[in-house]
């Protein structure tokens, strides 16, 4: 550990590893790095025959920049742009494939890069990174295709933000222009003038080169004396600008006025099972009502672990949410909800009630979660953690209001004591820390937050 210690900090002081370099210290945490050579990519757009020599030349083409127009880079963000380049298409060994489109046989790679920011949530952990590091690279990993596709579709304002809300855009242009100028293809010119718009749109929106993208925005609307209006204000005016409801951000004094005045505040919990969530939510949301999927399942089939009527089970927590939210009370929805199209169902009930919607994140290493289910008095199969880590998503900033991410460690946003606050999308977004108890090895999970959430 030491050596990939040293290894890391040397990215910070000018290294410029091959992707060989890299493969040797990594390819251990990260297998898929091992498949790139056997992993071919389509002629027409990539003339470095497989995936490994194109990430090299896209490493190449970063140290090239970060030496000249990309010199005033922090040395932590240079870091983040060499990992970054190094996966950036750490999902092709599992997605790529041949598809006859138009009459010819082209190589694809489908959603590659969705599966590897899914992929890097759990493995990243077990690198000694800072958790904003980690975060930011599954940013750049997990979006580099939009800069090109937002110009390409002419996007609005609403579109730019939602994706700096998910990674840094500054960091993203940069990414892509090492990606551009490391693939051997014919319209070279081309992708660079896009990328170029793309910089230029992001500056005009004030969405280049700042810590928070929502600042200006809610600099506008601090109108309420009532600290609780506020914070659904803030919330409910970049959630109305992303989906186009609102156009101006003071429009939202007056479209939140009589909901901010009296509303419900709705937890989702997302997390693997064996992370916690319940024990957290009995410590930190005492009082709240809890509608839990397990309990329900024990309730119609006398076993938490049976998974017959499933509907019905569904049907019942469902109609306990409406109640809750229709008579603004607030309630969490305890379950796995690991995939974004279960947690997008049950966010949208928040939004259709007025409530503030704060998703909890709980982002553990593998090893603790196996550990953590072993210690739970209904622990559930091993290969069932294993199915759940294949199936996890991690979610958009964008799903809900705010974002609460429960790690292992502080080391992120150290600020306050350690505590971070980063605005996103409106959120807050804090930091957890779990502590492991060493008699029997169990975990304590303690808030770090100032305020009710």
């Amino acid at each position: 550990m030491k050596k990939l210690k040293a290894w890391l900090l040397s990215l910070k002081q000018g290294a410029t590893p091959d992707f060989y370099e890299c493969l040797l210290y990594l390819g251990d945490y990260f297998p898929l790095l091992r498949l790139f050579e056997a992993t071919e990519q389509d002629k027409q757009w990539h003339g470095e025959v497989n995936v490994a020599i194109h990430t090299d030349s896209v490493l190449t083409a970063l140290y090239q920049l970060l030496a000249n127009e990309a010199y005033y880079l922090s040395a932590e963000q240079q870091q983040v742009l060499i990992l970054s380049a190094l996966l950036h298409d750490i999902g092709k060994p599992v997605t790529t494939k041949r598809k006859h489109i138009q009459g010819a046989e082209r190589v694809i790679a489908p959603q590659y890069e969705e599966l590897g920011l899914n992929y890097l949530a759990i493995k990243l952990l077990e690198l000694p990174l800072p958790h904003k590091v980690m975060v930011q690279i599954m940013g750049l990993v997990g979006y580099h295709q939009k800069p090109k596709l937002l110009v390409v579709k002419n996007s609005d304002f609403s579109d730019y933000l939602a994706l700096a809300l998910n990674a840094d855009l500054e960091l993203l242009y940069w990414l892509d222009r090492a990606n551009c100028q490391g693939q051997l293809c014919d319209d070279l010119d081309k992708q660079l003038d896009t990328l170029a718009q793309f910089k230029m749109f992001a500056e005009e929106y004030q969405l280049w080169r700042v810590d928070d993208p929502t600042a200006a925005l809610l600099a506008k609307v601090q109108v309420k004396s009532n600290t609780s209006e506020q914070l659904y204000l803030d919330n409910y005016v970049v959630s109305e600008l992303i989906s186009g409801k609102i156009i101006q951000a003071e429009e939202a004094v007056a479209t939140t006025y009589e909901r901010a005045q009296a509303y419900s505040h709705l937890y989702v919990m997302c997390g693997i099972s064996g992370s916690g969530k319940s024990t957290w939510i009995a410590q930190n949301l005492q009082g709240v009502e809890v509608i839990s999927l397990d309990d329900i399942r024990h309730e119609i089939n006398g076993k938490r672990s049976c998974q017959k009527n499933l509907g019905q089970v569904l049907q019942l927590a469902k109609s306990r949410l409406k109640n809750a939210l229709a008579d603004k009370r607030d309630v969490v929805w305890d379950a796995t909800n690991i995939r974004s199209d279960h947690r997008n169902v049950i966010c949208d009930f928040g939004r259709d009630y007025g409530a503030l919607i704060t998703l909890v994140v709980f982002h553990l290493k593998e090893s603790t979660l196996r550990a953590g289910n072993q210690q739970r008095s209904h622990a559930i199969p091993n290969e069932v953690i294993t199915r759940q880590i294949a199936q996890w998503q991690w979610p958009s900033m964008t799903e809900a209001h705010r974002i609460l991410i429960v790690g292992e460690s502080c080391d992120a946003y150290h600020i306050q004591d350690r505590i971070y606050k980063q605005r996103c999308a409106g959120q807050f977004i804090q930091s957890m820390q779990i502590q492991q108890q060493k008699k029997n090895r169990s975990h304590r999970m303690v808030l770090l937050q100032q305020g009710r959430f």
